[in-house]
């Protein structure tokens, strides 16, 4: 087998918190070349470090199988969060102690996107197409990495026939669980004006409060829907209040709120926007919807029986399909095609000394590999 751990070495070793250029998407590059993938990369995004429009890089790369064969794409993010402070080693040195690799990125997921490239060294070219799809904003704004990605794709006509996303899905053992959907995500700021004013003469002035809380009341009184057979109940979460108001004698002229609003397929980013909307219009407000992602759903197939017959295969688990959690790029993929979600046990993502099993970095690989052959003989 590929020297796997060499690979997320390599990867963990390039600094990368979001969005993510440079020194990361050359290791990556390095990985792949060798094993006769031709690499695109590309940078998009003009704005200021710090805003959304901070420079995003993104990498496609592809290594053609027979005429005719199957296109299968592996995606990933080769961004990270913050490492934080309190780290036993250097976030970005990688370290092996016991039986565990640590370094920032070891789970989410510069681990996983490191076993795919160790899975394809370990399968022939005649399996069939296979590509990476790998961006430098998943945790970050994600306004110039997938998205990106797929502008990118359909501009040069590479269309993958089923996509596997490497985010770290299994809960208590590498295996126990993937991901055949996920929930969509729209953000609501809301606002009501009122008229600024002295707290002894309320006739000559008009507080925003009261109309602020009869609209966050209603709102969270709403009850969306009774979840579906694969997805829980869409929910609806006052996420911020802020008046700003320093001064206890004064009535505020603005008050202002959040939510957010995690729905399933029954719904849509607009239809939930729009109904918002309507109820703040009703008590003298405003809302701005900003819909992060669209519900997806790859029911139960041919697909998914490939991952599940490939991790048991290797670990002797049943994968659990499910659609809980939060949202990952998958939610923008799901416009080109089939995409599931499995990777590395999720514990210590995002943590201090974040750390992945070397174990199940050679496990990982091996089930990829497998994957490959299996679509490659659909």
């Amino acid at each position: 087998m590929t020297d796997v751990l060499d690979f997320a070495k390599r990867l963990i070793a390039a600094p990368s918190v979001t969005p993510a250029t440079g020194a990361v998407f050359d290791a990556m590059e390095e990985l792949l070349v060798p094993l006769g993938f031709t690499v695109t990369r590309f940078t998009r995004g003009d704005g200021e470090t710090g805003t959304p429009e901070a420079p995003v890089e993104n990498l496609f790369a592809i290594r053609r199988g027979p005429p005719g064969s199957k296109h299968f794409a592996f995606a990933g993010h080769l961004d990270v969060v913050p490492p934080g402070e309190g780290w036993a080693s250097g976030a970005f040195e990688p370290e092996i102690r016991g039986d565990l690799l640590y370094g920032r990125g070891a789970v989410d997921m510069k681990g996983a996107i490191a076993c795919m490239a160790a899975a394809v060294a370990d399968v022939p070219e005649d399996a069939g197409t296979v590509s990476f799809i790998i961006t430098g904003d998943e945790e970050g704004p994600a306004l110039h990495g997938t998205r990106a990605l797929i502008d990118w794709m359909r501009d040069h006509d590479e269309q993958p026939d089923l996509c596997l996303v490497g985010e770290p899905t299994s809960v208590n053992r590498l295996g126990d669980m993937m991901k055949i959907g996920r929930r969509g995500s729209v953000n609501i700021w809301l606002e009501v004006e009122g008229t600024q004013g002295h707290v002894a003469y309320p006739h000559l002035a008009d507080n925003p409060i009261p109309k602020l809380v009869a609209m966050l009341a209603e709102l969270d009184a709403l009850v969306l829907d009774e979840g579906t057979d694969w997805f829980q109940p869409s929910n609806l979460e006052i996420t911020d209040l802020e008046v700003g108001n320093t001064a206890h004698n004064v009535i505020p002229a603005m008050a202002k709120a959040r939510i957010s609003i995690r729905f399933n397929d029954t719904h849509s980013g607009a239809s939930l926007s729009e109904k918002v909307v309507a109820i703040a219009k009703k008590h003298g407000g405003t809302a701005l919807p900003i819909v992060s992602g669209e519900p997806f759903l790859t029911p139960p197939g041919a697909f998914s029986a490939i991952i599940a017959e490939a991790v048991k295969a290797e670990t002797g688990v049943d994968p659990e399909p499910s659609t809980t959690g939060g949202t990952s790029d998958a939610r923008f993929l799901r416009a080109v095609c089939p995409v599931i979600e499995f990777g590395l046990v999720n514990a210590t993502m995002h943590q201090v000394d974040e750390a992945v099993a070397i174990d199940d970095l050679e496990a990982l690989t091996a089930i990829y590999a497998d994957m490959i052959r299996r679509v490659g003989e659909l």
